[in-house]
């Protein structure tokens, strides 16, 4: 039975988000994609602020892919802001960038990435990677959140 919890796309680009969007379709990854364009978006929908005030906070989606370079608040503070909140602490983070700058991977390691994926410029290897993700963090990956999600 596929996971019906959300994948969580924060992505500025229009063409990276149609690329990702049909990647995951072409690896019949069915679950719901909820995208935002910016840090403060990602952040408003994580938290239940904002225009996603109406949401329920304890509803998490299955992973976040998040880019790095975002308007409003970057991606390292998204980040950074996931890992302090109890209800977002263990939530899987997979930073999805064009990033080639080693200070990031650093960065988005020590503040609690579970991965690091430079998007590759060429295609067909972009779907290929995002099928591997996606199947890894939906279906073979055991998540310490729903333990979590209980208690809220």
């Amino acid at each position: 039975m596929p996971n019906e919890r959300p994948i969580l796309l924060v992505e500025d680009n229009p063409d990276d988000e149609a690329l990702t969007l049909c990647a995951l379709s072409k690896n019949r990854i069915d679950n719901p994609v909820v995208v935002v364009h910016d840090g403060v978006e990602a952040v408003d929908y994580l938290f239940a602020n904002g225009t996603y005030s109406g949401r329920k906070v304890e509803e998490l989606p299955a992973v976040v892919l998040l880019d790095l370079k975002l308007p409003r608040i970057d991606g390292l503070e998204v980040l950074r802001r996931i890992r302090a909140d109890a209800r977002t602490a263990v939530l899987p983070v997979v930073i999805l960038t064009t990033s080639r700058e080693n200070l990031d991977l650093r960065q988005a390691y020590s503040l609690g990435a579970n991965s690091y994926i430079r998007k590759p410029v060429d295609y067909d290897r972009f779907e290929r990677a995002i099928g591997l993700l996606g199947h890894y963090w939906l279906d073979l990956n055991e998540t310490a959140d729903s333990e979590l999600r209980g208690a809220y």
